[in-house]
Parts: C-alpha cells; structure tokens; sequence
C-alpha cells in the first residue's frame, strides 16, 4: 500500500526535499501512535502498582482534558470528511480513513491516561511527555511539506485541521512540561522526572541561601528502609534454608544431619554459604536494574548513529553540486540523535543510581540487625571498627559498583559493532588495529590483579590503623597521665608507613594503566591507518575513511577505558561481599536457650546442672551450676574477681554458649550491666527507654535512684543532651541513670550485675534501703543482685557463692555463717560488728542520706562535665554547629593552595605543564591526519606515505610518554601530600589538651582520621587526575573546532556563559546536598557503635524492634539528602549534554556553510572532535564538583591540625635532674584551678604542704573537686593561680613528660589497649621479664597469666574486654609497681573489686610504696583509716586537714562520713 518513491534522487536532489504523499499519511502520523500504543499497557500496569494518592482536578489538567478531547474532535472530523466524499463517489484510498482512526483513537488514549494519571497522584508525566515531543516532531516535517503550495490549497478542510491538529499538540507539550500540585494524603514528593522542571526549585534555593533539611524531599516509599531491607533479609533467609547444610544457627536440623560429623556439616554449608547473600541481593534489587539495562541497549544502538551521518557529511562536502538542505538535515539529525541519546542515557543513569541507593538501605540494614543478634564469640572475632567499616565502605563500594554494572555486557557490545562497522570501512587491515587492543587487554588484566592485591592489603592497614586510633582516643586522658604518647604515635606511623608504601605502589601501578588507556585508541589507530596505506597501493586515505573510523575509535575508547574499571570494581565488590557475607553468616545467638515461658516450679529464674562458655570451643566458664530463685526473693552472688559472677547474670540473659543444663526466667526481665550502658539521648529518654511516661513513677524512679539532686545541677535538667558513652556524667551518675532504666521498666526479674560498686557509700545505702533491698522499690520482685558490699549481705534472702565458675555454697546470711564454709571464713577477715546496726540508726541514716544525696552530683568533679560543655547542650545546638561548619564555607582558594603545598608547588606546575604538553601532541597529530587525508585529493599520496605514517606515530607516542610522566609525577606529589597532612593531623591530636576530647565526640575525630585521610590518600588525587584530563581535552576541542571554522568564536562566548551557569548552579546546590549527605551519615556509625556495645542491654530488654527502627530511621534521613543528589546529577547531565550537542550542531552547520572553503579533511576534523566534546564538558563539572567536595577533606583535616595545643613535652632547658623527684615533697601554693576559660574556679586556694613519704587520703562529697585536685598534679588542668611545687621543683616550668613520667597514677576506669599484656604495662619495653613478672605477681595476678598458655603475650581484646573489670584493675597496678615513681595517686580504684583484692591491694601498697607520697581518692573509708592524714575537701576548698583520729574527734564532715560508713 504505501508507494514509496523508486528513485531516491526525487527527494535528495532537488533544491527543496519532497517526501512522497504516502509517506506523509502513514509513516509520519503512526510513529507516536505506535510508541504510545506500545507503552501505555506496562505504563498502566505500573502506576496500578504504584498508588500515590490522588490529586484534585486542577485548571492545568482541566485544559490537558479539553486539548486532549478536541484533538480526537479534530481526528475524527477528517475521518467523517472521508466518509462524506465516499457517499459523494470520490474515492478515497484507505489511508485516508486508516491514519485519522488510529490517530483519533490514541488522542483518547491519552486523554485517559492523563486522567488515570491525576487518580494516581502522578504530578508530572514521562511517557506523554515523549508522545507529545514525538508528535510534534512529526508535524513539523508534514508542516514544512505541506507549507502553501503555490497553486493555492486543494483540500481546504484538511488543510485548516491540519494546523489546528498542530498547534494542539505544541500546546499539549507545552502544558506537559509542568507539574501538577502533590496529591492529597501524602507525603512523598518525589517522583521526578528527569527532563523536567522540578529540580530548578531546588537548584535556584541551592543557589541562593545554603540548603536544610526541611528543603529536601522525603523518601519514596519504595525506596525507605521499611521496605527495602524486609525484602532483602526475607530473600536471604530462603536461600538460606534452600542449601543443603541448611542453617548455621541455631535453627532447625533435622536429627539425621544431626549425628553426623560437625565438619563434613560445616564443609558443606562452606560451600552453600557462598552464593547465598550474592543470590539474595540479585532477586531484591534484580528486577527494578533490569529496566535501567533495556535503557542502555537501547542507548548503545543509537551511539552508532552519528558516524554514519558523519560520512554522509563529509561525503556532502566533497560534491560540489548537492543542494544545501541536504546539508542541514545532516547537521539537525546529527543533534537529534545526540539529544535522543543524552535522555536516554540519563534515564538509564537514574535506575542504576538509585538500585545503588537501595542496595545501600538493604545492606545497611541487614548487618544491624545481624549485629543484635550475634553471639559473643563473633562479636570477638569482628570488632566494631571493622563492622562500621562494613556499613560505610563496603556498602558504598556495592553501591559504586551498580552504575558500571551494565558495561559488563554492554561494553563489549559497543566493541563488537565498533568493529563491525570499521571493517566495512577499511576492510581486514582493522585486525591489526584489534590486535594491539587484545594485546593490551592481558596488560590491564595483569595491572587490575595487582592493585586488587595491593587493595586488601592497604583496607587491612587502614583497618588496623583506625582500630588503633579508636583505642587511642577513647583511652587518651590514660595515655596522657602515663606519658605514654610517643610510644603510641611511633606505633600509628609504623601503620601509616605500610599503609603509604601500599599506596605508592598501587599509585605507579595506575600511572601505568593510564598511559596504556589514553595511548590505546591512538595506537589502534596508528596501526589500523598504517597497514590500510602499506597494504595495497590502491587504498587511499582520504577524509571519509579516516575520519569515520577515528569516531569509531572514540566510541571504542569508552568500553575499553570501563572494562578494566568495572572488572576491578567488581573484584573490589567480590573481597566486600565475602567481608559482609562472612559477619552476616556468623552463629546468632539461641533465642530459645532461656525458657522464658512461665516455668512449672514458681520461681523467678532457675539454672538445671549449667555449663556455660563464651564461645563454643572455649572451655567452659560456668560449670555444673544449679541455681534456684525463689519468685520474689532477693538472691546475692558473692565472690573474687574472675570467678564468673557477671558470667552467671550474662547465662541468665542467653548471652552464652549453653552447653548442657537448661535456664528458666519466669516473666520479663531488667538489666544493670557492671558498666553503664548509657545512650546520647536527653536523660529522661535514657530512663524511660522507649516506655511511656508517666510523671508520677518517673519522680519516684528519680528520687529511689537519688537522682533528683543531680538534675537540679544539670543545665537542662532531664532533658540535658548526654554524650557518647555518658561521657558528661560521673561513674555514679551513669550507674544510677542505669538502675532507673530497670526500675522504670517494671519487670518481673532484676538482674543487678554490681550496681552498687561505682557509687559513694552513703548513695550505695540509700540505693539498696531504697530500690534493691527488703524494704525498696522493688520488694516482691525476683532480684538477682552481683555485689561486692558485704554490708547489704545480712538484709538479702538467699547468698550464692561462687568459686572459680562453680557454685561453692548457697543459703541464707545465717545459715552460710553456721556452715562455716568459704563464706565464713571470708567474712570473718573483714570486721562486720559495726555493720548490724539498730533499726533507727538506719531510718535516721535514710533520711540523712537523701539529705547528702542532694549535693550528689559529681558534674563538677569529672573533666568532662561543666555547665557550659558544648558535647551536651541541646541537639539543636549541636546540630547546628555541625551545619554551619559545614556548609556555608565555600572551599576557598586557600584550601586548594594548602593541598598544592603539601604536593609541592613547583611540582604542582610542573603537573599542569605536563598536561598542557600532552594536548598539544595530541591535536598536532590529529591535524597531521587531516593534511594527510587531504593527500588523497590531489592524487600526491604514495611517495608521502612512509613520512606521513613516521611523523604521526612520533607525535602520538610522545603524547603517551608525556601521559606516563604527568602521572608519575602525580603520584609522587600525592604520596607527599598524604604523608605530610596525615604527619600535621596526629601530631597536633597527640598534643592537644584534654579539654578538647572532653568535649568534642570521638566519632567526630575518628571521621578525620578515616573518611578524610582516605579521600586524600585516594579519591582526591584520581579526581584531580581525571579533571586535568578533561579540563585539556575540552580545551583543545574548542581550539580544534575554531582553527577549521574561525567563525565558531562567536559561538563559543553564549555557550560558555550557558556552561558557567548551569555548573554553578549545580556546584553550590550538589555541593550543599554533599554536606547535608555526610552530617546525616555520622549518626548512623555512631548510634551503631553505640548499639554494639549495648546489644547485652537492649537484647534484654527486648528493645530490638525498637532500635532496628531508629537505625533505619537514621539511614532513611541519610539517603533523603543523597536522592537529591542523583536528580541534580542527571539535571546536570541533560543540561550539560545539550550544550555538547548545540556544539555539534554548530560544528556541523558551519561546515555545511563553508563547505567550498573547507577541506573535506578539516571539517571531518572538526566535527568528529564535537563528536566527543559532551563526554569531556560533562566530566568536567562532575570532577569540578567532586573536587570540591573533595577539597572538603583537606579543610577538615588542617582544621583539627591547627587545634590548640597543650605545653611542650621536654622542655630542654629546664629539665630536672634524672632522680628527681628524690624525696617526694609536694606543696600546693595558694592554688586555684578551673576546667576552661570563662568557667568557675573548681579549686579555690588550696594551701598545703605534704612531706616526702605520707599517706594521703583524700574524701570529700561528691563535686567537691577530688579527681580534680589529683589531675592538676599532672598538669591536665593548668593553674588558673598559684603555684604546685615537687621537691623545689615548680611544675609548670617543666616539660608534661618530665612530669607525668615521674608521678603515677591507678585511674578510676582501668583502660587497656588491644595488643599483648606485656605492651599494656611496659610499652617502651624499658624494663626486664623478670621485672615485669615481679610486678605482677606483686598485683596478684602471676598465677591467671601463668596459667594463660601465651603468658606474657597474652592477647589483650579492644578495651580489655577478655579480662574482667577487677582483672583490668590489677593490671593498672602492676603498671604502677613498674614505674615505681615517689608519688603515687589513687583514684577511687578499688571500686570494682571484691573486698578480698581490695584488702591486697592495700597491702601492696603499703609494703610497695611505703616510702612513697601517696594521695588516694577514697570511697571506702575503711581504706584510709590507718593514713598519715586526711584532706577533706568542700566546695573545691580545705575544710579539714588531719590524721584520722583527730579528725573523728573533731566530729566534722569526716566524723559524719565515717559514721555513715559504721567506722565511728
């Protein structure tokens, strides 16, 4: 039917173009009917799936209706005009009454599809967008044949309908272009589509005033955590159960698999496990990354479009006869195609990203919730550095790795039609030019295997470098007291030193593939050209064939530049998917291990014949334990320290491996960890813990916990912001805020695990008479109490005591005494008489002790804490620092001239001179071809040939030497550069005063020394690479471009403009968004870290939902701001993009117009370079963009390098004398102090004199600055007034090492470093084994390390965690019995330990240091009875200062301390 013309001639040759009447009935009109035919089902489809709420009619889609209604009008009126010239026996051919049917019909279609549009809340459409665009494309062609014929209009009717069917449609796609108003009943606001307007609003409020939070829009429903992670975990689970080996866990195995050997289970699972989590993630995030696949194919197809118009072009150019129109045509197809390509592409861009954003949420989530509930032997084997790691770099990596993902299969896709069509055009000779390509493959393949290496390598440096500095942050204040800071930092730069010989390595390494990747396509192209001329004398180089095959090569360079880049992106993807598979896959713990239903014997908990072990090969720590707790009594567990009283709470809450035996807890249950688990939230949420509030038992809760008086003191009471790990309250505080967690929850049993231990005596009273004991808050609730304190012991009801991980007896207090067993014989050693007092002493004492609780707040008495501490005034404030650092500074120039420093400033010239040069071989080679090429028209080819292919090849191949070098070099300058700003960063954080870490959260310097260090080590210098890469190559387009067509100047100076706006526009906005992205990711690794350490706590609790939620919360708020993010990447690159296209077209236009003064050569030269200007102007602002971000790195890290710093370390010319300090004279010189400028005085002219040798003791009420006192003599408080002298020595003269190596301190927290046992008490290596040996055995703890089966290189886990609290604290002993200096102090350090250790550490320092000045902080008065004198402080003054005796005498503040304590 359709008669398309015999002869094309009749269309291309004459001066106007005619397309044959057929053509324009048919093809013309069908093409956007068929496209919207085509995808309205599965568009349809889609938003049936995806509801979003309705929107009400508005003006906007009243007018798209009515359009819409009077186009089918419009149709159909041509339709019945048809029929009435059929009735009038003109006979019409079917088309007449074929297109405005078809036409007419699909006007319906999508009158009902903007409709079926409004009822599903969408606010702006894709696919009729591209119907209209289609639409009017097509009528322009018709409007361009139709235009008045010069015989006058036939068919007028026809006619008028036509125009009027036109500008329907221009109205149609006009109005598409906005956006409707949000639906009702929703809050998601975020469907955008690509090519429209919706990220202008966001762009322009970018552009004007810094971004917030509110800006952004909220998160898709299907891209929220609350849907994403679900689906992904439910994926994992049923691959899972589908392998053979079935479940590692604890779930169910039937009986059979059951009895055979646990390796050939484990073997098998081995080799289930493997795919499983590969498998999980591909049916989660498959389906929805295959649409963005379809999008590249098809953008792939239509790249190779503009070569073959490209020949036609130059083909155009050489006929001196062909008609301009021809011309013109060919440079707009060019442009369309470009543009079609560009939206394509971005759609393409958008699936993947955000697949990548969802992979992100899905992993994120799956490891937090696998962290709630591994055991603790796996929690042992990952610490929280590297599962922090897992969430931030592996994830991100998955995430990287899903925008290359299709080049997979579509690179070499590109490869083989890139090749297909070079054959064609010259012929066999293209092997050659495949061969250099298949050789430089097993190069590159070679290059992507060695940097894998190299990878692992360094992650495990930087693993083990951020795990130290962890350790060292949170253990500094130690560090400091002990002046161990050398040894550390010595320690850190060893890491560092192997971290940076990796890097170098790897940096040459990709200076190398650099080179191999910028020289390829010329050396395929040098030996393709090459061969073709030596061949056969016949074949001539001329412009067609040369320049057709160069934007071939430029095509072909893109696949073959990614292959390698996504192949080691999917080999870094595989080493993160065996990290993340390998934690998720650890062992959970057994939820059913405690039988939490109600148990048939009425007790509270009861353990049959336990066995118990931290891990499953571990012997075992609780052996054989039968323990039975009657329903509403009161149980104490006595014992040593080590002897696996915490062990037996942890059995109790399923947090141990059960080997044999079985646990009952009847009801719910509330849990006191020995070390305060305390959350950075306001105090109030810290105690109601996710309950609801009700005033009336939270004031009770408060007042039981004696904590009433502490929010008295507190700047907002309780809704005071706590810090990271409670950090701005005291041990006490904590502890209580802790035990008003459990109280408040109102459970059924208590497990108290030494709650009592971190708090003064009077407090630990008033606790126990008030909450714990017979008559507390708690009375006829099931109580399992761990303590130390033998005084409550006669007012509980039963007593277990344990021996070495066995129960050794367990009665009443009377019936153990009569047994005269273990317990007995450990009670009499301690006096008890004064301990069973009268009833009214004990009422009168309750009374009292509110009374002294009421100055119970130790705020002003722990560093940290101070009324104006930054680290815990509100959120808001906090929050807002953190933006304002962080997003209104522009990058200024100076942070850019601070990196160039630290490269090196003539290095950094020599670099951009390198590049400059390389540019310059390049485009000389390019117009060697071009003259070369026109050889072939003036018949002078063959004696030219051996010089024309000699002087390309020398200019290309110096291009690829000079590539080598300017990498070279830049890799030097980054080594450089990163050693230097890592060197400034640590030395100044070694020497910054303590105040600083008080107050500043440790994530935040953790954040400087991991994220930042590794955007310099290396995101900063490849993106500084690949923007100077393509800063050139744009730059010598543009020179190219206007030395063919001089006349292109004036184009350049609009477009640049267009250029500069649009990348400014998006820098500040993309880089705001930035901003927002990396404040929102702090909170999710530091509630994470936090959550790892209470995992004991919430699991108890039950508050796994609850947290799960927060995380994913946290997540969901990070990807709100990184959405925006991916919109304004693909606004950008549309934009960008049509730039680059408009620069084609111009290219193309001014060549068809100088066409009788250009060489084919030239313009076959200029166009195939604007075939390849888009891909460098849009890389450009990418990099120029990330390089801001980047910079970003730079600025944070010089500005924790230019803390201010504490006093010099040595000062060489005042040092004193090796033996000093001889005797140990200390005197305090009208001595005040404060924490900070602008803060009270914490100690007020403190006068005293303490001669060499004295015991002294140092009491006084909470806050009355005791901790202080003791950290002035180490100079972690300077004076404020006065002076602090050591055997004539004035201390603030001297150097802090010099003083700080000469005093010794047992601090409150025993701090241990992971590392050998040897290297936490003697890191300098100073002293002999012997020595060593000698001092622990002094400490009491020769025969644990003995019996250990590395002794002395003992393994020390993160923080000590291996050795118990008591443990830890005998080791800061044995540290003082090495350093065995004239000055010791003690702060409160024997609070967690049993009464026993405690009575041998006093007598290990009495006989030890008995001609030592000893200060001890005291908690138990009983230790400082038999002391030289007391120094009672009040209010940061002396209120009394005497021996013991004189002071009870005197009846004062001690005598009413001691009475308290039942020592007077």
């Amino acid at each position: 039917m359709l008669v398309f013309p015999q002869d094309s001639n009749l269309t291309k040759h004459t001066n106007l173009p005619d397309l044959p009447a057929c053509f324009q009935l048919s093809v013309l009109p069908w093409t956007p009917c068929i496209y919207l035919w085509l995808a309205s089902p599965f568009y349809i489809l889609y938003l049936k799936k995806n509801n979003r709420g309705y929107i009400m009619m508005s003006i906007l889609n009243r007018i798209k209706t009515v359009l819409g209604l009077m186009l089918w009008i419009v149709c159909w009126t041509d339709l019945f005009s048809s029929f009435h010239e059929m009735s009038q026996n003109q006979s019409k051919p079917p088309i007449y009454f074929v297109t405005p049917l078809i036409v007419g019909m699909t006007m319906l279609l999508a009158t009902f599809l903007i409709q079926y549009e409004r009822l599903k809340g969408v606010q702006s459409s894709g696919v009729l967008f591209i119907f209209w665009t289609i639409s009017v494309l097509c009528a322009i062609v018709l409007t361009m044949e139709t235009a008045l014929p010069a015989n006058g209009v036939e068919d007028k009717l026809r006619f008028t309908m036509f125009y009027i069917y036109f500008g329907l449609t221009l109205i149609q796609l006009i109005l598409s272009c906005f956006n409707e108003k949000p639906p009702l009943f929703l809050t998601l606001k975020n469907d955008c589509p690509i090519f429209l307007f919706v990220f202008y609003s966001m762009a322009i409020k970018g552009y004007k005033s810094p971004l917030e939070n509110k800006d952004l829009w909220l998160l898709n429903k299907q891209d929220s955590s609350e849907l994403v992670v679900p689906n992904l975990v439910k994926e994992q689970a049923t691959f899972r159960k589908a392998g053979p080996g079935a479940e590692p866990n604890h779930m169910s195995v039937s009986p059979e698999e059951e009895e055979e050997e646990e390796e050939v289970l484990l073997s098998k699972w081995k080799e289930v496990r493997q795919p499983s989590f590969l498998r999980a993630l591909l049916r989660a995030f498959g389906p929805y990354f295959l649409i963005g696949s379809a999008f590249k194919l098809l953008q792939d197809l239509i790249t190779f479009v503009n070569p073959q118009l490209l020949r036609l072009l130059i083909d155009f150019t050489k006929q001196t006869n062909a008609p301009l129109w021809w011309g013109y045509s060919l440079a707009f197809l060019m442009f369309g195609t470009s543009l079609l390509q560009t939206l394509i592409l971005h759609q393409h861009f958008q699936y993947c990203f955000v697949t990548g954003m969802r992979l992100r949420s899905g992993i994120i989530g799956a490891i937090y919730r696998k962290a709630l509930a591994i055991t603790n032997e796996a929690k042992r084997s990952s610490t929280v550095g590297e599962v922090v790691n897992l969430m931030s770099v592996d994830a991100q990596r998955f995430m990287d790795l899903t925008t290359f993902l299709n080049m997979l299969w579509s690179a070499p896709l590109q490869i083989i039609l890139a090749l297909f069509f070079l054959w064609q055009n010259l012929g066999p000779s293209v092997l050659a030019g495949v061969a250099v390509m298949v050789l430089l493959i097993p190069f590159n393949a070679f290059i992507a295997m060695k940097t894998r290496t190299y990878q692992v390598e360094q992650m495990k440096h930087k693993d083990d470098r951020i795990k130290l500095m962890n350790e060292i942050l949170n253990g500094i204040k130690v560090l400091k007291l002990y002046a161990w800071e050398v040894s550390f930092k010595e320690k850190i730069l060893q890491i560092r030193q192997k971290e940076l010989t990796v890097l170098r390595k790897t940096a040459y390494l990709s200076a190398l593939s650099t080179m191999a990747w910028t020289s390829a396509p010329f050396m395929v192209a040098l030996t393709t050209f090459a061969v073709y001329v030596t061949v056969d004398e016949k074949n001539v180089l001329d412009a067609e064939k040369a320049f057709v095959s160069l934007s071939l090569f430029n095509i072909l360079r893109f696949p073959l530049n990614m292959l390698p880049q996504v192949i080691s992106s999917i080999v870094q993807a595989s080493v993160s998917l065996k990290r993340i598979q390998d934690f998720l896959s650890h062992d959970e713990l057994d939820p059913e291990s405690v039988d939490r239903r109600n148990n048939a014997s009425g007790n509270g908990a009861d353990v049959i014949n336990g066995t118990f072990s931290w891990a499953k090969q571990d012997q075992a720590t609780l052996d054989n334990i039968n323990v039975m707790v009657p329903q509403g009594s009161l149980l104490a567990v006595v014992g040593h320290v080590g002897c696996g009283k915490t062990s037996l709470v942890s059995a109790l809450l399923g947090e141990m491996e059960k080997q044999e035996g079985q646990i009952s807890i009847r009801g719910s249950v509330a849990y006191v960890p020995q070390q305060a688990w305390i959350q950075n939230a306001t105090l109030r949420d810290n105690i109601l813990f996710g309950r609801p509030y009700v005033e009336q038992r939270y004031r009770c809760v408060l007042e039981a916990c004696a904590l009433t008086p502490d929010l008295e003191v507190l700047p907002g009471g309780d809704q005071t912001e706590i810090g990271e790990k409670g950090i701005n309250l005291s041990g006490g505080q904590r502890q209580r805020v802790s035990l008003a967690r459990a109280l408040y929850s109102e459970a059924d049993v208590y497990l108290l695990d030494d709650p009592l231990s971190a708090v003064d005596a009077h407090v630990a009273k008033h606790i126990f008479d008030n909450v714990i004991g017979p008559e507390g808050a708690l009375k006829g609730k099931t109580r399992i109490l761990v303590t130390h304190g033998i005084s409550f012991l006669p007012q509980v009801d039963n007593i277990l005591v344990m021996v070495d991980g066995r129960v050794s007896e367990m009665g009443s207090y009377q019936d153990l005494l009569k047994q005269n067993g273990a317990f007995a014989e450990f009670l009499r050693n301690y006096s008890l008489e004064d301990i069973i007092e009268d009833d009214e002493v004990t009422v009168r004492m309750s009374h009292q002790s509110v009374r002294l609780s009421s100055v119970c707040c130790r705020q002003m008495s722990i560093m940290s804490n101070d009324l104006e501490n930054p680290k815990k005034m509100s959120r808001r404030r906090l929050s807002s620092h953190d933006v304002c650092v962080l997003c209104v500074l522009q990058v200024k120039f100076k942070v850019y001239w601070e990196y160039a420093k630290a490269v090196g400033p003539f290095l950094s010239l020599f670099i951009c001179f390198l590049y400059g040069c390389q540019s310059a071989a390049s485009i000389g080679a390019n117009f060697w071809l071009s003259e070369w090429t026109n050889d072939a028209q003036h018949n002078r080819t063959q004696d030219q040939v051996s010089m024309r292919v000699g002087v390309y090849a020398a200019l290309g191949i110096s291009q690829g030497v000079l590539v080598m070098f300017s990498s070279f070099t830049l890799a030097l300058g980054k080594i450089q550069a990163a050693r230097k700003l890592h060197q400034t960063l640590l030395d100044n954080k070694f020497h910054t005063p303590q105040s600083f870490f008080d107050t500043t959260p440790i994530g935040r310097i953790i954040n400087r020394f991991s994220k930042d260090i590794y955007v310099i080590d290396e995101v900063l210098p490849s993106t500084i690479l690949m923007f100077l890469g393509t800063f050139f190559a744009s730059l010598s387009t543009m020179i190219v471009i206007i030395c063919s067509t001089p006349i292109f100047a004036l184009v350049i100076g609009p477009l640049a403009l267009i250029y500069f706006f649009v990348q400014r526009f998006y820098v500040a906005t993309s880089r705001q968004l930035k901003r927002l992205e990396s404040v929102s990711r702090s909170p999710i690794y530091s509630h994470f870290s936090e959550t790892i350490t209470g995992t004991s706590v919430i699991r108890a609790y039950g508050r796994n939902a609850a947290f799960v939620l927060m995380s994913d919360m946290k997540v969901d708020e990070n990807q709100k701001s990184y959405y925006p993010g991916i919109v304004s990447n693909r606004w950008l690159g549309v934009r960008i993009e049509f730039i680059g296209n408009c620069i084609v077209l111009f290219a193309a236009l001014l060549a068809v117009i100088g066409k009788d003064k250009l060489s084919p050569g030239l313009v076959g030269l200029s166009v195939s370079y604007a075939l390849q200007v888009t891909m460098s102007l849009n890389w450009m602002v990418r990099m120029t963009s990330d390089l801001e971000s980047n910079i970003v790195a730079v600025e944070r890290v010089k500005e924790y390098s230019e803390t201010q710093t504490e006093a010099p370390w040595i000062v060489t010319d005042k040092q004193p004398p090796p033996d000093w300090p001889p005797k140990g004279n200390v005197e305090f010189a009208d001595y005040s102090v404060r924490y900070r400028e602008g803060l009270d005085l914490v100690l007020r002219n403190i006068s005293l004199k303490v001669e060499g040798g004295e015991k002294i003791g140092i009491v006084g009420r909470t806050g009355a600055g005791k901790s202080s006192m003791t950290l002035c003599l180490f100079r972690l408080l300077e004076a404020a007034d006065g002076e602090i002298v050591i055997d004539e020595v004035k201390i603030s003269e001297i150097g802090l090492h010099d003083l700080r190596s000469k005093l010794t301190i047992i601090p409150q927290e025993p701090v241990l470093f992971s590392g050998t046992l040897r290297m936490n008490l003697d890191p300098f290596e100073k002293y002999s084994d012997e020595e060593v040996w000698k001092a622990l055995e002094l400490s009491h703890l020769k025969r644990f390390v003995s019996n250990q089966t590395s002794k002395l290189d003992l393994e020390c886990c993160e923080g000590g965690e291996n050795l118990s609290v008591g443990q830890r604290q005998l080791v800061c002993l044995a540290r003082a019995l090495l350093r065995k200096t004239r000055i010791l102090v003690l702060d409160e350090a024997t609070a967690a330990v049993d009464l026993e250790t405690d009575d041998l550490i006093q007598s290990t320092i009495r006989t030890q240091f008995e001609d030592c000045t000893v200060f001890t902080i005291a908690h138990r008065l009983n230790t400082i009875m038999d002391y030289t004198r007391v120094l009672v402080l009040d209010k940061g003054q002396i209120a009394e200062f005497d021996t013991p005796t004189n002071l009870i005498a005197q009846k004062g503040i001690f005598y009413g301390m001691a009475k308290d304590a039942g020592l007077a």
